[in-house]
């Protein structure tokens, strides 16, 4: 009687050779599957993209600078009348030229800014400093611009804040983009306050590390920290915003008008995290608004900086 194999010679068994009827080699497996690796280098191109679309437009904000900082000094220097008298009108045109050179010539330092901050290039230089002075100094820049839109702003140094290393340049940058936004967004006839205090931060990290729960209460029954907050009687943020309006470029609801980009809180938490720091707002409509961010009195060196995600 014949066998199967007999019966039909020219079909080989699933998985076998049909010459030899021996099993076939398996396929090999590649380790990461083709659309992974496709997904990956589109990934990667996308970001090398983006990088040099950033450093493409941070080069043209740059070579904006001189021309618009030597257009700058004209105007100044016309409004010193040393070049001869100007009249009312006269007057009131360059102090709005004047004006807008100064908004522009921010907008500029903003994107510039951003695209440092974006590729990771940015670096901290923490310097013993008293804190007090740092914000005195941003103070008095402002003090100006607040009285001209019939506005109060109140500063009152706090003596129990230790001297310890920070970026003053830094800092200062982080409250002055706070300062401009309660100046932007706070009626006439309101208040602005700037207080300053220690803090005792609980750090997540130090809670997990922490071995001895009494050795961790004595570690923070002194201040680790400085509080620094930005309180105003403005029309107040909807709960919902509290965490996207620290995003790039996010403008809320209803302000796409007011000036600006959009990058100042932005560029506060970004330097923020580069100083090993954070920020949030506390607010509700028709109550105004309260910033507040923590610096740590011991710098935590190596910090991750924030580039291209």
């Amino acid at each position: 009687m014949a066998s199967m194999s007999e019966k039909s010679p020219g079909v080989a068994p699933t998985g076998t050779n049909p010459k030899d009827g021996f099993p076939s080699p398996a396929p090999a497996l590649s380790a990461v599957p083709d659309g992974a690796e496709d997904v990956a280098r589109d990934l990667e191109q996308l970001r090398d993209r983006y990088r040099k679309t950033t450093n493409a437009l941070a080069s043209a904000a740059h070579d904006l600078k001189t021309p618009l900082a030597i257009l700058n000094g004209y105007i100044e220097l016309l409004q010193s009348q040393k070049l001869g008298p100007l009249n009312e009108r006269q007057r009131e045109v360059m102090g709005d030229m004047f004006s807008s050179g100064q908004r522009l010539q921010q907008f500029i330092q903003d994107f510039l800014t951003f695209s440092v901050l974006e590729t990771g290039e940015l670096r901290m230089q923490f310097v013993e400093g008293d804190m007090n002075t740092c914000l005195s100094e941003v103070c008095r820049l402002w003090s100006t611009r607040f009285q001209e839109r019939g506005l109060a702003l109140y500063f009152l140094a706090n003596d129990k804040l230790p001297a310890f290393a920070f970026d003053g340049p830094k800092i200062q940058r982080v409250i002055s983009n706070l300062l401009e936004n309660a100046c932007k967004y706070t009626p006439q006839g309101g208040t602005v306050w700037l207080h300053a205090e220690p803090h005792m931060w609980e750090r997540r990290g130090v809670a997990k590390s922490s071995v001895n729960g009494e050795r961790r209460r004595q570690s923070l029954s002194a201040p680790n920290a400085v509080k620094v907050s930005v309180s105003d009687t403005g029309p107040g943020i909807r709960p919902e915003f509290h965490l996207e309006i620290f995003d790039d470029f996010f403008r809320l609801p209803g302000s796409e008008s007011a000036e600006g980009m959009g990058l100042g809180l932005a560029i506060a938490r970004r330097l923020l995290q580069g100083m090993s720091g954070k920020i949030w707002v506390e607010s509700e409509p028709g109550a105004g608004c309260k910033f507040s961010f923590l610096m740590p009195l011991k710098p935590i060196l190596n910090s991750p900086q924030r580039g291209p995600k």
